[in-house]
């Protein structure tokens, strides 16, 4: 008698719609194409945030460093909570974006107006930063989820979310010597609260769902989605988008 063919059982996604699309496609960063152009956006806002605050008059040499320090402070401090290569040491593409940005800066300062004069500009750029903090957060808190031992539960809980955090705001707290001033006056910081969101979530979600395909990818993409939305929001993109031009009088208009 002949043998049955064996049909191979046809697993069911019913989140597959998550990873099916353009959108996760590019926040995944598959490429190493998309993965250097969102550096060079998250680099590049991130030199408007140093250049702004620290002036024209200052060295060349302290912008530079504190540049460095403000892209990849997370990238740090966090392989070294957990016996890691520090960022900057690890991938030479980073230094690259970010020599590259901080050239942009200083060689043409009016690309830092560009940004704020231009909402789809600034859409772009802030797109591409948070689609690249998205991925930080999320491979430093599977990381350290790796790399820290379970105590009292059956999951390491409180570590990796803390590395998480810390890896998609450290640059705020260093060099060192500022200590706790940037959550002094105001409290925490945008980028410090939704990356307490996003390394929460991550973890808690990949921890727990265990029953979902690809788990690690779907909560990348989803941290990715509510980094970008709100990245949009607190930098006023919606807003800019949506605001009308106040119309101009006819008697200045004859003038």
């Amino acid at each position: 008698m002949a043998k049955k063919p064996i049909i191979p059982e046809v697993v069911e996604d019913p989140s597959g719609w998550i990873l099916d699309n353009s959108f996760a496609e590019f926040v995944l960063m598959h490429t190493n194409e998309i993965k250097y152009m969102a550096m060079l956006g998250y680099t590049f806002l991130h030199g408007c945030k140093v250049f702004k605050a620290i002036g024209a008059k200052a060295p060349f040499s302290y912008k530079f460093i504190n540049m460095i320090m403000a892209c990849t402070g997370g990238g740090i401090m966090v392989p070294i909570f957990i016996n890691a290569v520090p960022v900057p040491l690890a991938q030479d593409a980073y230094p690259v974006a970010i020599l590259t940005s901080f050239l942009l800066h200083t060689y043409f300062p009016i690309l830092r107006e560009v940004i704020e004069l231009s909402p789809v500009f600034k859409a772009a750029v802030v797109f591409l930063y948070e689609t690249m903090r998205a991925f930080v957060v999320c491979k430093f808190t599977a990381a350290a989820g790796a790399a820290i031992a379970p105590s009292d539960f059956a999951y390491p809980i409180f570590g990796p979310i803390f590395c998480g955090s810390i890896a998609g705001c450290g640059g705020a707290f260093l060099p060192l010597n500022k200590g706790l001033d940037p959550i002094k006056e105001k409290g925490l910081a945008p980028p410090m609260f939704s990356a307490f969101i996003g390394a929460t979530f991550f973890h808690l979600f990949t921890t727990f769902a265990t029953d979902v395909i690809y788990v690690q990818k779907k909560a990348k993409v989803m941290v990715a989605a509510f980094f970008i939305i709100y990245g949009m929001y607190v930098n006023g993109v919606f807003k800019g988008m949506t605001a009308k031009k106040a119309p101009v009088d006819s008697a200045k208009k004859e003038k």
